[in-house]
């Protein structure tokens, strides 16, 4: 590509992310940074300034399998196109592949279910997971079957534009009808498997909930998240002192009526569909164990 005068001084890696079809700003970079790009027959460097006349030239590497096992198992299949599937996650099961577990989450099951249907973004094939919910988070997740749908959700999650809806029982009333936590969260600073609202090494948060049904104790809640931090509506909600019922980590030490892990439920997702922009709306209905909970709630009541 030779760069035209209206195109000066923009740096090289958001010029590929933009020029670049499939590419995203971090896909572009590691491009260069693999010295795949070229800048006037020599290696760029993510922040060079281009000029008018400068050619630039890029390899995008071909897809390679990684090494997971594909393993059958029921997937719940809410949503699906040439271009995207929305799956139902059970509590209980892990997104990605990690140790102690190689072979029983919902990667492996996409692996088995999609075959060499998957994304091959940065040169390394991908089952299309674009954002991830927690192991004990229940609900809604969407998945990318090519490049362009992945490349279209990932920057529909960057911009916010992508509305994701939960459902959470916290602990606790709170005072008002619907609220907004505006908090910054960040890797803790001595237990690094958690997350913690704060000011060192931080990512803006903002969640949005409103009150639904109030128990005695607890409160039924709607979340709408803003931006897609690791554990943001656990962090959060722990932060304003209302965590989330079940949430030993964030939460009580102990478990409540019966529950071990967070009830939280991604019940609806939205996003504008990656081909022709239609919008996709998408809901889960509750799961069993979160009715279970909610009927013990009105016993209380």
């Amino acid at each position: 590509m030779r760069l035209t005068a209206d195109q000066a001084g923009e740096r090289l890696d958001a010029f590929l992310a933009r020029m670049g079809e499939g590419l995203t700003r971090s896909a572009a970079q590691k491009l260069i940074e693999q010295g795949q790009v070229l800048r006037n027959g020599k290696p760029g460097k993510k922040n060079d300034k281009l000029n008018p006349g400068d050619i630039v030239e890029y390899t995008v590497p071909e897809a390679k399998p990684v090494d997971i096992v594909a393993t059958e198992m029921p997937l719940d299949i809410v949503y699906e196109d040439e271009d995207v599937l929305v799956i139902n996650k059970p509590k209980g099961l892990v997104v990605h592949p990690a140790a102690g577990h190689q072979e029983d989450t919902l990667v492996n099951g996409l692996l088995y279910a999609m075959g060499d249907d998957l994304s091959g973004i940065n040169g390394e094939l991908r089952p299309g997971i674009v954002h991830r919910i927690d192991k004990d988070t229940s609900g809604l997740l969407a998945v990318a079957k090519n490049d362009l749908a992945h490349t279209m959700l990932a920057s529909q999650l960057k911009d916010h534009s992508m509305a994701r809806t939960y459902d959470a029982i916290v602990c606790g009333n709170l005072k008002e009808d619907s609220g907004t936590v505006d908090a910054p969260i960040g890797r803790h600073p001595t237990d690094r498997k958690k997350m913690c609202v704060t000011q060192r090494n931080s990512k803006p948060a903002i969640t949005h909930w409103e009150v639904v049904t109030r128990y005695k104790g607890y409160t039924h809640i709607r979340c709408k998240l803003e931006t897609g931090r690791t554990h943001q509506i656990r962090v959060h909600m722990a932060y304003i002192g209302h965590p989330i019922l079940g949430d030993t980590v964030y939460g009580h030490k102990k478990p409540e009526l019966g529950q071990s892990s967070q009830c939280l439920h991604a019940g609806a997702l939205c996003f504008a569909h990656p081909r022709d922009g239609r919008p996709i709306l998408v809901f889960a209905e509750l799961p069993q164990y979160f009715k279970e909970v909610l009927e013990k709630l009105e016993r209380r009541n």
